[in-house]
Parts: structure tokens; C-alpha cells; sequence
């Protein structure tokens, strides 16, 4: 083998990109391809075409019927969410401010939360309320109000003990502190515990929907499946999937890494 002693050039980062993002198109078109070639062998019933679903979509959004269930999904996750993150919260408070605490915070609520079900929560929701709007929030906040407990304790054991010394040496008013202090350390983990709650709710909310709602997406899938409406299933599967990805790439992704920058280090 000759040496020639030239070197060849790492691809250059855009390069690197662009390749990423062609093979990631190429791969989207090869998954419709073998879409449209399955809904040809199998029943519509079973699995319709891209088009007949892209077709259900127009529809949809032309339907105030149907975008009243996703109106009420919306404010399920939504309210959810915001009930959910304020007990994680204040669960994750309590033993930072009383530390005889912790182990009952620690070892007992927090094991007992995750380790319950949605279906469980869900169940039991639905013998306490009925099926309702309540029963379906309730079992989305059950379930991720572990998630909030959890993070938001990583976040305030990440708080640098100096800080809180010196904030104490400067006043002794603990909500002052705290407003000024401990909840601006905690903006980088309130982001990603946002962002983490809302695509973890939707997997919850449609199941919580499908057993005890009266509305939503979850309650429109399961009519639609009693008649054997397969093509309304795919759209609003899809409908999902667009959803959570634009929300998290769009606007929670890039609000938490502008967060995370200006709080770095």
C-alpha cells in the first residue's frame, strides 16, 4: 500500500446534518411505502391507506364535533398537568424544609405513587366520581405526580448549599428566599419536568379517556373502535403523535435549552 500522506477530511457539520436529515426522510417515505402496501393485502378495517387517513384528518379539523374531544383532551392533560406539578412540588418542599420527613416523603408516598398503575387510578377514579371529566384528570395527575416529586427533588438537592447560606445571611424572610432564590434555581428543572409530564400524559389521558371519559380522544377511539371505524383510530393516533412532537420540539424543547444556557453553571 502507498502512502500518499494525504489526510481526508472529516465530513464537515453541516454535511453531517443534512445526511442525518435525508436518511431520516428516506426512512419516513420507506414506513409509507410499506404502509400503503400493507392497507393494499389487508382489509380497510384492519389498515387503511395513508390517504383514506390523511382524508379522516381534513375532516376532523373541519368538525367541531371532533375538535371539541380534542379541546377536551387538551384540557384534561392541561389541567393534569398543572394540579399534578404543584403536589409533586410541594411534596418535594416538604422534606427540604423538614428533614424529619424525608423518609416517610421518600420511601413510602413516593414508591406507593409510582408504583400504582393508570388503569388502577383510573378503576378506582371511576367508582369515587363516575364517568366524568374529574375521574379522567384525576388518574392523569396520579400518575405523573410522581414525576414531578422526583425531579423537582433532584433539583433542589442540585441547589449549591453556599447559595442558600449566603441567602440566609442576607435576610431570614423564608417565602423572600424562596421566591428569589430557590425557585429561579429550579427554573431548569421545572422545564424539563413540564416537558417530561406532557408527553407522559398523553399516554395516560387516552387510556384514562378510553375507560372512564365521557369526552376527549380517547373517548372518540374507543366509539371507533365499537364501530370498527379503524381509519378515525389511525387519525387521531397520528393527530398524537404530530401534536406531542411539534409541542415538544417547537416550543418546550427550545424554551428549556434557552433556560438551561442562561442558568448554566
Amino acid at each position: 500500500m502507498v502512502d500518499t500522506g494525504i489526510a481526508l477530511a472529516p465530513p464537515s457539520r453541516p454535511h453531517m446534518v443534512m445526511a442525518r436529515t435525508l436518511a431520516a426522510h428516506l426512512f419516513s417515505l420507506l414506513f409509507l411505502a410499506a404502509w400503503e402496501a400493507a392497507s393494499l393485502v389487508a382489509p380497510s378495517y384492519l389498515i387503511p391507506g395513508p390517504v383514506e387517513v390523511a382524508q379522516r384528518l381534513g375532516q376532523f379539523v373541519a368538525s367541531t364535533r371532533d375538535l371539541g374531544h380534542l379541546g377536551a383532551s387538551l384540557f384534561h392533560v392541561a389541567a393534569a398537568i398543572a394540579i399534578s406539578f404543584v403536589i409533586g412540588s410541594l411534596l418535594a418542599l416538604i422534606p427540604y424544609y423538614v428533614p424529619m420527613l424525608r423518609l416517610a416523603i421518600e420511601r413510602v408516598i413516593g414508591p406507593f405513587l409510582n408504583a400504582f398503575s393508570a388503569i388502577g387510578w383510573t378503576l378506582l377514579a371511576i367508582m369515587w366520581f363516575g364517568v366524568t371529566p374529574l375521574t379522567v384528570i384525576f388518574a392523569i395527575s396520579a400518575v405523573l405526580t410522581p414525576f414531578a416529586l422526583v425531579n423537582m427533588s433532584a433539583g433542589l438537592a442540585h441547589i449549591d448549599a453556599e447559595i442558600t447560606e449566603m441567602t440566609e445571611s442576607f435576610t431570614r424572610a423564608r417565602m423572600r428566599a424562596f421566591r428569589l432564590v430557590i425557585v429561579p434555581s429550579l427554573y431548569p428543572f421545572i422545564f424539563a419536568t413540564l416537558r417530561i409530564m406532557f408527553g407522559v400524559s398523553w399516554k395516560v389521558t387516552l387510556t384514562a379517556e378510553l375507560f372512564g371519559g365521557n369526552s376527549g380522544l380517547g373517548y372518540m377511539i374507543n366509539l371507533a373502535r365499537q364501530e370498527f371505524d379503524t381509519t378515525t383510530i389511525f387519525a387521531a393516533i397520528v393527530l398524537i403523535i404530530a401534536l406531542v412532537h411539534g409541542m415538544d420540539r417547537y416550543i418546550l424543547g427550545p424554551l428549556q435549552a434557552s433556560v438551561s444556557r442562561h442558568y448554566a453553571g
